[in-house]
C-alpha cells in the first residue's frame, strides 16, 4: 500500500497533492492520504472525493495546524509499518517534511521523481537536468518525492473513499511556530500557471522588472525570474524558477532579459512552448527556445504589449 502525504492550508488540498496522487497510482493502487491539520474536515471530504484514493487517514490536532515537520514526522513514521511506498510533492514542503521521515526510517530518500517504471525502479533528474538517472531502490520502505510537474493531476471527483480518524502523536515541543507571512497576488500561482513570463537580470532594476509584471497582467501570467534576477534584489526570492527555485511546465514560459543559465534552464525547459527575447544572440536561453528575439527588451515588450491590444487576446 502507499502512503501519500497531503499538502494542505486546512481550508483545501493544495493542487499538486492531486498529481502525487497520480504517480503513486503508477505504483500500485491501493491509496491512502493523510491529512494532518487543525479543523480541516472539508479537506477531508475533498480528498476523499479523489477518484483513485481508497482511504483518507485524518489526524486532527492543533499541533498540525502550521504542517511543522517536527510534529508530523514522528505522526508518518508511527503509520509507515503498514505501507511500501510513502509520497510527497517536491515542494517546500515535501522537501522538509521527507529528509527526517527517511532518516527516521533509516533509508535512503529517492528525491524528485520524473517517472515510475516499477514499485522499486524510478527515474529522476540529475545535474541541474542535464543527466536523467534510473535508480532502483532495495529499501524495504520507499520514500519519494515527485516532480508535480511531470505527472498529470488525478481527478478530483468521482471516488468515495473512506475516512478514518487517527490519533496525534504527543507534541515533542521540538520547534514553535511564530510567523507567517505570505505575498498576495491576484496572478495565477507560479507552480502552476498556464503561461508564465520571466525576467532576468537584463532588466537592470526593480523598477524596470514592473515591464515583466504589467506584460504578465496583460496575459493573466504568473510572474518568475531568474537567480540573477532575484539576487540582484529586483524581487522576492519566492519569483525564482530554476534548479534552486521553482520548477514550471506552463503551456508558455517567456523569457525577457534571461541569458539562460544551467540552474535556470533545470527550472523551465520542460515548458510546453519557450519564447526568448534577449539582445545577445549567443546566449544559451536561445537553444531551448522555440522562438527566440535578437532585440532590446525595452522596445520589445511595450511593442508586444501594442500587439497583444491590437489582436485583443488579452485574458482576464
Amino acid at each position: 500500500m502507499i502512503l501519500v502525504i497531503a499538502e494542505h492550508n486546512n481550508e483545501k488540498l493544495k493542487s499538486f497533492t492531486l498529481n502525487t496522487v497520480e504517480a503513486a497510482s503508477k505504483i500500485n493502487e491501493e491509496i491512502h492520504i493523510l491529512i494532518a491539520g487543525n479543523n480541516s474536515e472539508n479537506v477531508c471530504n475533498e480528498a476523499s472525493s479523489i477518484k483513485k484514493v481508497k482511504k483518507v487517514l485524518h489526524a486532527e490536532s492543533s499541533i498540525y495546524e502550521n504542517h511543522l515537520c517536527e510534529n508530523l514526522t514522528p505522526l508518518i513514521v508511527n503509520l509507515a509499518e503498514n505501507y511500501s511506498h510513502i509520497i510527497a510533492p517536491a515542494t517546500a514542503f515535501g522537501k522538509n517534511l521527507m529528509p527526517r521521515v527517511a532518516a527516521l526510517l533509516d533509508v535512503s530518500q529517492i528525491s524528485d521523481i520524473i517517472e515510475v517504471e516499477s514499485e522499486d525502479t524510478f527515474i529522476r533528474p540529475i545535474y541541474a537536468g542535464n543527466a536523467i538517472a534510473k535508480v532502483k531502490s532495495n529499501d524495504i520502505k520507499k520514500v519519494i518525492t515527485i516532480r508535480p510537474t511531470s505527472f498529470e493531476p488525478t481527478p478530483s471527483s468521482g471516488g468515495s473513499a473512506i475516512i478514518e480518524n487517527i490519533d496525534e502523536i504527543e507534541d515533542l515541543k521540538l520547534s514553535k511556530f511564530v510567523s507567517k507571512e505570505e505575498s498576495k497576488s491576484e496572478r495565477p500561482e507560479l507552480g502552476t500557471a498556464r503561461i508564465v513570463v520571466s525576467g532576468g537580470r537584463g532588466l537592470q532594476s526593480s523598477e524596470n522588472f514592473k515591464l515583466i509584471t504589467d506584460l504578465a497582467d496583460k496575459l493573466n501570467a504568473a510572474v518568475g525570474a531568474s537567480r540573477a534576477a532575484v539576487d540582484a534584489g529586483y524581487v522576492g526570492n519566492d519569483f525564482q524558477v530554476g534548479q534552486t527555485g521553482k520548477v514550471v511546465v506552463p503551456e508558455l514560459y517567456i523569457a525577457i532579459g534571461i541569458s539562460g543559465a544551467i540552474q535556470h534552464l533545470a527550472g523551465m525547459k520542460e515548458s510546453k512552448v519557450i519564447v526568448a527575447i534577449n539582445k545577445d544572440d549567443e546566449a544559451p536561453i536561445f537553444n531551448v527556445a522555440d522562438y527566440g528575439l535578437k532585440a532590446d527588451l525595452f522596445e520589445a515588450i511595450p511593442a508586444l504589449k501594442e500587439e497583444l491590444a491590437k489582436l485583443n487576446i488579452i485574458k482576464k
